[in-house]
């Protein structure tokens, strides 16, 4: 029933090919898809629209350019999954800006600490997801740089209990495997960063392992050249995973 009215409202929708092209045009991942493929990512940015809330606070705005934007950049991750692997958040909280989060932890003395800092971008389990409308601009811009698909890389993370790294695999895929390489990619940029060397993928990486997996997502769409020429078997994993090859 849900897909049935779901289907009506699209049919309702008129976006035309110029305003895909204004919302998505200058990104270079859209373009790498073939024409059916970027038709695919049309109808699943509408369909994501339609099921999830886009909210702007705190002075940011949202038009229509900008919603196609954020949609069309969402659904890459899932494009061959489905928008069900995003059926564990509603909303999408837009601020103008770096937004400040404050978090809590207590250590092993049993003394409880508080910090505050400004963020691009974050996801909870069960969401929201909130974005920074300035990192959503400055994403996609051939740097390696992608909030939008950061942040949601997160929520495939948090699929599979919390946030560690390792989102829940398909049928055929090699658990230990993915751990193995996965571990050997993190020492290998401790390593280079450590160094001074140039790194494939942002230092931020080494946050801990779930924003590992976050900028390894993240990359391996927008700048998937030098992440497989580092570490191929991570690389390959993550083909497996999203079910795509961008260097095809």
């Amino acid at each position: 029933m849900r897909h049935w009215r779901e289907d009506r409202q699209l049919r309702r929708l008129t976006i035309t090919a110029e305003q895909w092209h204004q919302a998505l045009g200058d990104w270079a991942v859209y373009q790498r898809y073939s024409p059916q493929q970027q038709r695919h990512i049309q109808e699943l940015a509408l369909r994501l629209l339609l099921r999830k809330h886009l909210v702007a606070i705190q002075g940011a705005e949202l038009d229509d350019r900008l919603r196609l934007r954020i949609a069309g950049m969402a659904v890459v991750p899932v494009l061959e999954l489905g928008l069900d692997w995003y059926d564990r958040w509603q909303t999408l909280i837009l601020y103008d800006g770096p937004f400040v989060a404050e978090h809590s932890w207590e250590d092993e003395f049993g003394i409880v600490h508080q910090e505050v800092s400004e963020r691009s971008g974050e996801a909870w389990e069960r969401g929201p997801v909130v974005l920074s409308l300035e990192d959503v601009w400055h994403s996609g811009q051939g740097d390696g740089y992608n909030v939008v698909i950061h942040e949601l890389a997160h929520t495939l993370d948090m699929r599979d209990a919390s946030a560690n790294g390792a989102p829940p695999l398909h049928a055929g895929m090699d658990a230990a495997a993915w751990q193995r390489d996965m571990r050997a990619a993190w020492n290998d940029l401790a390593h280079r960063a450590d160094n001074d060397e140039p790194l494939p993928v942002d230092e931020y990486a080494l946050e801990d392992p779930a924003e590992f997996f976050a900028v390894l997502s993240e990359t391996f769409f927008e700048q998937p050249e030098p992440l497989r020429e580092a570490w191929p078997k991570v690389y390959r994993h993550l083909v497996e995973f999203y079910r795509q090859e961008p260097l095809e």
